[in-house]
């Protein structure tokens, strides 16, 4: 009887043993099943915050173009309108002398006047440069050069105003543009031979 109970109090003990260590093992498999867990959570909460990230991102930029597109949606239109706006310029600075046609004019400066007013509202500014005037690469274009004794890079003659709209270039203003005459090639020989013969 002794050695049934000691074979009972035995294979309780390996059985309390093999129990202990499933208990064991299987807190270390939650331990890391929550390890595991808490790791996707991460990853899951990161990919979300980057996700929101970007899709904000996308949002400003979609706010921006569309405002950029609200802001700039007449610039076709002006450069269909830009030869009305030239024949304007040409019939307006020519002075009739018949008062018949005078009283034309008066008529076409005041179309004209509106026009202006209406494209300045849409945010059109014209480039009307001055005979005399420093060139200006940035607003106008030089078409033409004209050899000059006086000073160099100024306005000789306008063919063409420019326009804007708001802070962009629909078109230059097309100019003929002063430059320091160049030395003829006879000229330049002769002071070459002056040159060799000193």
């Amino acid at each position: 009887m002794k050695n049934k109970e000691k074979e009972n109090i035995g294979s309780n003990e390996t059985k309390d043993e093999s129990k202990t260590s499933k208990e064991e093992s299987k807190k270390e498999t939650v331990e890391e099943r929550v390890a595991r867990l808490e790791s996707e959570s991460n990853h899951w909460k990161n990919e979300y915050f980057r996700v929101f990230a970007d899709m904000k991102n996308l949002r400003a930029n979609l706010e921006k173009e569309r405002l950029e597109n609200l802001k700039y949606r007449s610039e076709g239109f002006i450069e269909e309108l830009l030869p009305i706006l030239d024949s304007f310029h040409v019939a307006l600075s020519n002075e009739p002398n018949d008062p018949v046609l005078k009283n034309y004019l008066v008529g076409f400066q005041y179309v004209y006047r509106n026009l202006i007013t209406v494209l300045e509202n849409e945010g059109v500014s014209e480039i009307n440069p001055k005979i005399g005037d420093v060139f200006d690469a940035n607003t106008m274009n030089a078409v033409e050069a004209v050899e000059d004794d006086g000073d160099e890079n100024k306005v000789v003659a306008v063919f063409a105003r420019g326009y804007k709209l708001h802070d962009r270039m629909v078109r230059h203003a097309m100019v003929k543009v002063s430059v320091k005459p160049q030395p003829k090639k006879e000229e330049a020989k002769q002071e070459d031979n002056k040159e060799t013969h000193a």
